[in-house]
C-alpha cells in the first residue's frame, strides 16, 4: 500500500485548502477511505470517511466545512477544507480502512 498526501500549507483563518491523497497498491474502488488529523499533543482523530458504497461521514466539528471526495479512475481521495479555523491545525493523513499502513501526512496550519 502506498499513500501520498499533499496539499497542506499555511492559511489564514477563514481560508481554504484542498488536500489530495494518491493511492496505489490496493483495489481502490473497493476500499473505504478515511482522512485523519493529529494535532500537537493530541491523539489521531478521524475527520472524514468515504465508504466503498459512496457514503460520506464527518467529524461533527468539520460538518458543513469539509468535503471528502473519491476518484476511482485517478485513485485519489481529496479533502476540501473551507472556513478553516486555528483549531484545524494538524497533520492530516489519508488511510485505507482495511489496511494498517499509515503514509506520510501533510501539515495544515491555520494562523493569521
Amino acid at each position: 500500500v502506498q499513500l501520498q498526501a499533499s496539499g497542506g500549507g499555511l492559511v489564514q483563518p477563514g481560508g481554504s485548502l484542498r488536500l489530495s491523497c494518491a493511492v496505489s497498491g490496493i483495489s481502490f474502488s473497493a476500499n473505504t477511505m478515511d482522512w485523519y488529523c493529529q494535532a500537537p499533543g493530541k491523539q489521531r482523530e478521524l475527520v472524514a470517511t468515504f465508504t466503498s458504497s459512496s457514503r460520506t461521514y464527518y467529524l461533527d466539528s468539520v460538518k458543513g466545512r469539509f468535503t471528502i471526495s473519491k476518484d476511482n479512475l485517478k485513485k485519489t481521495v481529496d479533502l476540501q477544507m473551507n472556513s478553516l479555523k486555528p483549531e484545524d491545525t494538524a497533520v492530516y493523513y489519508c488511510k485505507a480502512r482495511r489496511y494498517a499502513y499509515w503514509g506520510q501526512g501533510t501539515q495544515v496550519t491555520v494562523s493569521s
